[in-house]
C-alpha cells in the first residue's frame, strides 16, 4: 500500500504559499512545502510505475527528481530556475559526468538540493549484466559522486537504475547496502527526439493528474528542452494548487561543502551522448514494434521499455543545431 511504509516527515510550511511569499525576489513563487526524509529500512523502494510503494504524498503534492547530470550549461540553467521559485529537488547524478563537473555536483549540493547516484557509465543493459560490473557501476558511480561532493555525507544511499532496467539481482544488491531504490510516479518523455517544452509541460501535467494528482516526477537536466519546460511546469503546478515536496536522506548531513574544487579531467567516455535534434520536430519515437522486448514484468514495465529501446536504437554522433549542443539520451 501507498502509505504503509514508515517514513519521517519534517513539515517546512504550512502551505506551499505560505513558503513561496519568503521566496527572494519572487513573492509568487510555488516554493517547497515540506521534506520528506526517506530511511532505506522503511521505505527501500519508491515508485509506483514498477513497486508497490511511492513517497508518502498527500493530495497535490509532487517530488521533482533529475537524472543523468551534471552537465553545463543545462544544469546550471535548471538550477537557476530552481533557485528563483525556491523548490528543491533530487538529483541522481551519474559517476563519470559528476567527475567532469565536480563545481556542479557542489553547486547542487549547496543549493539545498539531495544527490543521489545513477550508476558510473549509464549503461542501457542493466538488465543484462552479471552482478560483478553490476557492483562496480554502482559503487564507482557513488565513489565518484562522493569524490566530487567533497564530503561522502553529501550523497544519499538513493540509487537510480539507468533506463529503470530493473531485475531481481540489482534490487536485491542493492537492498543489501542499504540503498533506496528509486523508479517514479510519472515520466514527461522529456528525452525523446524532437520532444517540445510544451509537450514535456504538457505530459508532465496530465501524468500527475492522471496518477491521483500527486507523484514522483522524473526529469532530466541534460536536454534544452527540460531546460525550457522547467519554469513553465512550475507556474502551471503552482496554477492548479500543487505544492512542491523535497525527497531527503535519514542521518546527518553536511551544512554545505567546499567550492571550487579541482578539476578533474573527463575520461573520454560516452556519456552523455549528443546528437543533432530539434525541439519543433513532431517525428514519432518509437518505430519498431519488436524493440519492444525485455524485462515485460507487467504493463507499466513493457511502457518503460518502450521507451528505453528507442534510446538505444536512436543514439547517434554529436553534432550541433541552431547554437545549442544539443543532448538527449
Amino acid at each position: 500500500m501507498r502509505y504503509a511504509a514508515i517514513v519521517f516527515c519534517c513539515l517546512l510550511g504550512s502551505t506551499a504559499t505560505g513558503v513561496a511569499a519568503s521566496c527572494p525576489g519572487n513573492p509568487n513563487a510555488i516554493g517547497t512545502s515540506r521534506i520528506i526524509t526517506v530511511d532505506p529500512a522503511a521505505l527501500p523502494r519508491i515508485g509506483s510505475m514498477q513497486y508497490g510503494t511511492s513517497l508518502p504524498l498527500n493530495d497535490h503534492e509532487v517530488a521533482i527528481t533529475f537524472d543523468d547530470g551534471p552537465l553545463p550549461p543545462y544544469t546550471n540553467r535548471i538550477l537557476e530556475t530552481l533557485a528563483a521559485e525556491c523548490v528543491k529537488v533530487t538529483y541522481f547524478l551519474v559517476g563519470r559526468q559528476a567527475n567532469a563537473y565536480p563545481d556542479l555536483v557542489r553547486r547542487i549540493y549547496n543549493s539545498g538540493h539531495a544527490i543521489g547516484t545513477h550508476s558510473q557509465n549509464h549503461p542501457l543493459t542493466f538488465d543484462q549484466m552479471a552482478l560483478p560490473r553490476i557492483e562496480r557501476e554502482i559503487g564507482a558511480g557513488i565513489a565518484s559522486v562522493q569524490a566530487a561532493a567533497g564530503d561522502p555525507r553529501a550523497v544519499a544511499p538513493f540509487f537510480r537504475i539507468p533506463g529503470l532496467l530493473r531485475n531481481a539481482q540489482i534490487e536485491g544488491y542493492l537492498a543489501s547496502q542499504s540503498i533506496v531504490v528509486w523508479s517514479a510516479d510519472e515520466v514527461a518523455d522529456d528525452w525523446y527526439k524532437g520532444v517540445t517544452a510544451q509537450q514535456i509541460v504538457r505530459k508532465a501535467i496530465s501524468r500527475i493528474e492522471a496518477k491521483d494528482h500527486r507523484g514522483v516526477l522524473l526529469l532530466h537536466d541534460i536536454h534544452p528542452a527540460t531546460t525550457m519546460a522547467l519554469p513553465v511546469l512550475l507556474k502551471e503546478l503552482k496554477v492548479r494548487g500543487y505544492r512542491i515536496v523535497q525527497a531527503v536522506p535519514a542521518g546527518e548531513r553536511p551544512k554545505s561543502v567546499p567550492e571550487n574544487p579541482t578539476p578533474v579531467v573527463a575520461d573520454g567516455g560516452s556519456w552523455p551522448r549528443v546528437v543533432k535534434t530539434s525541439l519543433t520536430s513532431t517525428e514519432p519515437v518509437i518505430k519498431n514494434a519488436h524493440h519492444r522486448k525485455r524485462f515485460a514484468r507487467n504493463a507499466r514495465d513493457r511502457d518503460i521499455t518502450a521507451s528505453i529501446a528507442t534510446k538505444r536504437h536512436k543514439t547517434k554522433i554529436a553534432e550541433q543545431a541552431s547554437g545549442w549542443t544539443l543532448f538527449r539520451r
